[in-house]
C-alpha cells in the first residue's frame, strides 16, 4: 500500500521506478534482445531515470530548507506548498513563557 502522497496513480514511488531501473539494466546487459526492443526498453529506462532525478532533487531542497539558518544560526523554516506538506508549519519566534 502506497502512502497518500507518495505518488499519483500515474506516476510510480522512488522506489518503484529504481526498482524498474534496476530490471530494465539487467535485461539491457544480458545483450539478447533484439535492437528494438532493446531501444525501447532504453528509452523507459531514460525517462524513469530523469523522474528519479526529479525526486531526489525534490527531496533535497525539502531537506535544505529544513536545515536553513539565518545570518544568526537560528533556525529558518519555510512552509511547504499545502498540497505537497505532510508536516506542520514549525514557527520560529520564541514566544515568553
Amino acid at each position: 500500500m502506497k502512502p497518500k502522497n507518495a505518488a499519483t496513480k500515474d506516476e510510480p514511488t522512488f522506489d518503484e521506478t529504481i526498482k524498474r531501473l534496476s530490471e530494465i539494466v539487467t535485461n539491457l546487459e544480458r545483450g539478447e534482445l533484439p535492437l528494438e526492443e532493446s531501444l525501447q526498453l532504453f528509452e523507459e529506462g531514460v525517462k524513469l531515470s530523469r523522474l528519479s532525478q526529479s525526486k531526489l532533487d525534490a527531496a533535497e531542497k525539502r531537506v535544505d530548507e529544513l536545515l536553513s539558518v539565518d545570518e544568526e544560526g537560528n533556525a529558518v523554516t519555510t512552509p511547504f506548498a499545502p498540497a505537497r506538506s505532510r508536516w506542520p508549519v514549525i514557527s520560529t519566534t520564541a514566544s515568553a513563557c
